[in-house]
């Protein structure tokens, strides 16, 4: 599912963003392929139902707002489901 053709970004810069994703989403499970500045992450969790899909990259981006501000996440892709979502 998620996939960059080269190096990953090191595990520190990825569990610096999962931390930032967990503490704003709370209990989730999240997918996470980082290279350079293009961030790909697939996020499960109850926190999305009854959001519409605008939504959902909504709360995430607000989450990762810094680190795109600052150049440092460029480019993000995102699927965001709730757990019945990703099991249908």
């Amino acid at each position: 599912m998620l996939h960059f053709s080269g190096s990953r970004a090191t595990a520190m810069d990825e569990a610096e963003i999962r931390g930032l994703l967990q503490a704003g989403l709370g209990e989730c499970e999240i997918e996470m392929q980082a290279e350079g500045a293009r961030l790909a992450v697939a996020i499960t969790g109850d926190v999305f139902e009854g959001l519409s899909r605008v939504k959902r990259q909504q709360l995430v981006y607000g989450l990762l707002s810094e680190k795109i501000s600052s150049g440092e996440i460029h480019a993000v892709s995102m699927q965001c489901m709730t757990p019945a979502e990703r099991s249908a």
